[in-house]
């Protein structure tokens, strides 16, 4: 299997051709390829259901900071993505999104290795505006490791 290169990523008009949720769809069924950042922080796309998406991995070396914790933009990467996601799985065909803020609390470090589920769940799918929460938690023994909240701008693509 050949590298992902960053313009493989799936082109705009591919993703305004369908609804959100159908679009994730296609990305978890290996239609449609995932964001080249997936290939960076080292996470794939595991379940998505309407108002709902799941991202899995496990943070390495190359994510840890100078004190050898995993760093906090990992876990914001995650949740941004998994919450976020949750927020395209509503979003009709020919409209876009983008986080407009997220937050995120670190409960504790994650072990480099640890495999964790971070999940986004839907909580408000306005015309304009979206609202998750998300969690990330270890695959293995259900540990809390960070909750996150956002909100995210819906619009209709010019």
């Amino acid at each position: 299997m050949r590298a992902q290169h960053p313009d493989d990523r799936a082109p705009r008009e591919t993703m305004l051709s369908m609804s959100g949720l159908a679009f994730m769809r296609a990305m978890l069924e290996g239609r449609v390829p995932p964001p080249p950042i997936a290939r960076v922080i080292g996470y794939r796309l595991a379940e998505v259901a309407e108002g709902r998406v799941v991202f899995a991995g496990a943070p390495g070396p190359d994510h840890t900071n100078p004190a050898g914790t995993v760093h906090g933009g990992w876990y914001g990467t995650l949740l941004d993505s998994a919450m976020a996601c949750a927020v395209m799985t509503r979003v009709p065909k020919g409209s876009l999104y983008t986080t407009l803020e997220y937050k995120v609390n670190i409960v504790r470090p994650i072990p480099p290795g640890t495999e964790i589920a971070a999940v986004g769940t839907v909580s408000h799918a306005g015309r304009s505006t979206g609202v998750a929460e998300g969690v990330i938690r270890g695959v293995a023994d259900g540990k809390l490791y960070a909750t996150g909240s956002t909100t995210c701008l819906i619009m209709e693509a010019s």
